[in-house]
């Protein structure tokens, strides 16, 4: 787990403050389902997510938008149990949803290239 600077918890949670759960959650969701429709399998097969239109309307969309943020927001709040914060939501990713967990470590070498991208950028400025 990371320890985090008092900068680092000011500025995730002056980010956090900003993310309008409804709107960005639901733009988010929208996206990943239209750009990877295999995603789409997660809600069952009555369930028309095949447009952003249908995809804006549809109920189990939103409450799964308010869980996954709502979780997020309870994990910035306590920087230091990351985890446990998260075990909720990666119990229901693992038991219910059968999310792949590649998908995640996917996500995590994208987040460390990103990260040694901003490191990259940022020696310069050091300079």
């Amino acid at each position: 787990m990371p320890k985090w600077t008092a900068e680092e918890r000011s500025t995730i949670q002056s980010v956090w403050q900003k993310v309008n759960i409804e709107q960005d959650g639901q733009d988010a969701l929208t996206r990943l389902l239209i750009v990877h429709p295999w995603t789409q399998r997660f809600f069952s097969n009555s369930e028309n997510v095949s447009t952003p239109a249908v995809i804006a309307g549809n109920v189990k969309v939103q409450e799964h938008t308010r869980r996954f943020l709502g979780a997020i927001g309870e994990t910035v709040k306590d920087l230091d149990n990351v985890k446990s914060s998260l075990q909720s939501l990666s119990d229901i990713n693992a038991h219910e949803l059968f999310v792949d967990p590649s998908n995640l470590r996917d996500q995590s070498a994208i987040e460390k290239f990103f990260a040694v991208v901003v490191d990259g950028l940022s020696n310069s400025n050091q300079n």
